[in-house]
Parts: structure tokens; sequence; C-alpha cells
């Protein structure tokens, strides 16, 4: 296990190329799930942990590691299955989501695979548990489920909706405009709609790099300038079909659309986003999910954008 993330940092270049790397892991049975190893800082066997009085009954305990308190969830319990064992026979993935860092319980960690997003899809009806998952793809023959970690984080942690009366700008508004929001997570898309609609923005919500592309080409197709129809795109990063990097990608380089306002907005930390926003061409990577932060990033490009008109 000691070995299993070496070398994670240097698989950045897989960004951008519509390809990702997945670790596999168990809970408590033989399905398998999957986590993007850009959201993993380690993986250990499970620690001491210290019991925190009327907590949540899916956090655990909280352990110390490297100078810090961090809390550990017991992603099985999260997703509406049987609690795990909490001894040293289970592990901990120690990620890092939505500016946080916290440990998930996890029965087994199987390896990593590294995966094209072209091959991830929306996850079928009737498994019963679809309702935290945002994506499936198949390895070896056998489904492997990805789970909606920002579902699991606002159910058991809590998340601000909406920014606050301080974070807004009373001489702009959005009434008129329209915004375009793209990400897999209906947890995280209602977030940003909830900000977007503070500002009196016209939503229009899909859940994929793929869907979104196709829906811009039919505006295009329609005879609709993009850049005047969208003040701009919001749009997540780790997506079915077609990642967010990939998406804002192919806009800029289509002369038809290359205008458009971009803002990339993900889980994903680090200084590497800043390299990427470069790379493929998009405007603005802010980290999700601080509703102040995202308000006056839509503000300050709603002001341009009006100027412009």
């Amino acid at each position: 296990m000691a070995g299993i993330l070496e070398g994670v940092d240097q698989r950045t270049q897989l960004a951008g190329h519509n390809r990702f790397e997945l670790l596999l892991f168990r809970l408590g049975g033989r399905q398998r799930f999957g986590i993007n190893v850009f959201k993993v800082q380690e993986v250990i066997q499970c620690p001491s942990l210290t019991q925190i009085p009327n907590s949540h009954s899916v956090i655990c305990g909280v352990a110390h590691l490297r100078g810090k308190t961090i809390p550990v969830l017991d992603l099985s319990m999260a997703i509406g299955l049987r609690p795990l064992p909490r001894d040293s026979g289970c592990y901990v993935i120690v990620t890092e989501y939505n500016r946080t860092v916290q440990g998930f319980l996890v029965g087994s960690v199987d390896r990593i695979i590294n995966i094209g997003w072209s091959s991830v899809k929306a996850p079928p009806t009737g498994l019963g548990r679809e309702g935290y998952l945002t994506a499936v793809t198949e390895v070896d023959n056998e489904l492997v489920e990805v789970i909606d970690v920002e579902k699991v984080m606002k159910e058991v942690i809590g998340l601000r909706d909406q920014a606050s009366e301080e974070a807004i700008d009373s001489t702009v508004s959005g009434a008129g405009d329209r915004v375009l929001i793209v990400d897999d997570s209906t947890v995280a898309r209602n977030q940003v709609k909830r900000v977007c609609d503070q500002l009196g923005l016209e939503c229009h919500v899909l859940k994929d790099g793929l869907e979104a592309w196709e829906h811009l080409n039919q505006l295009v197709d329609d005879n609709v300038e993009i850049e005047k129809h969208y003040a701009l795109i919001i749009s997540d990063v780790e997506m079915p079909r077609m990642d967010g990097y990939t998406l804002a990608s192919q806009i800029k380089k289509d002369t038809r659309m290359k205008g458009v306002y971009i803002v990339l907005h993900t889980s994903l930390s680090g200084v590497f986003n800043t390299s990427m926003v470069q790379k493929v061409g998009a405007n603005e990577f802010l980290a999700k999910f601080e509703p102040d932060e995202l308000i006056k990033t839509i503000q300050n490009r709603l002001k341009i954008y009006h100027a412009q008109k």
C-alpha cells in the first residue's frame, strides 16, 4: 500500500486529454468503487480514531495525521450500505475536497487505473444507490461506481448554498443574462444555480461536457452568437464522457465560440489548476465551493459583459 500513490504529482499530464486516473476500492462487499486520484493525498491503514460527541453517525471520529486533525467518514454508511468495522483491517483514503481535508473509511483498496472520460457513463437507474453516484465505468468486465462525494459531504458536514448579503454588489444585476452551468453532481449544479439565482441570472443546466458541447454546437448551427447568448459558462472539471478541461479547449479552438467566458469550478485543488487553465484557454479557475467567491467572480464578469454590450 505504501507505494500505491507513488508519482501522483506527475500524473497531471493526463488532464486536458480527456483522461484521468481512478483509485479503485471496495467497501464491505465485492462491488468496486472509484475516486479520482487527483483528490487523494494518501492511503493509510485505519488509525486510532477519537470519537466526537454528538457528531453525525457517519463520522467515525477524528484522526491525527502529520500535525492535523481530520474527520473520518464511513463511506459505506454515507451511501446507505452497512457500517464498516472501525479497526486496522480497514483503510482510510485521505482526500481534499472543496478546500477541506477529510478521510473516507473503506474496506480495502485495489489499484489505480488510467482511463478515458469517454468510457465513463452516467449511472444507470435501478442500482438502488444511484443518487450517490456521479458515473460508472467498466473494469475487468465489472461495473465500477464513482461516488458523488460532494453529495456525501453536503449531507454529513453541510455546506452553505447561498452567498452572503455582504458579498453581493447591489449595482450589478444578472436579470436578462444567461449562464450555462455544467456539472455531473446534482448537488454541485444546485449549489451554483442558487448563487446565480441570487443575481437573477437565467440558468441553463447540463450534466457533462459532451452534453454542453453538443448544446453549444446546436446553438451555433441555429446562428446564435454564443458569447452574446451566455454571459459566462461555469463548468466542473471531472465529468463523464468529456471533462471540463477538454470542453474548454474545444470551445476556445472553435472560432465560432472562442469568445465565450469560461470559469472552471472544481473540487480539484492545487496550483496545478492555474497552469491547466492557461493550457486549455479557460478564463478563470475557482475552487469549490465558496458561494461568496463564486458570486464575486460572476459579478466581475457581468460588469465587463454589460460594458461590452
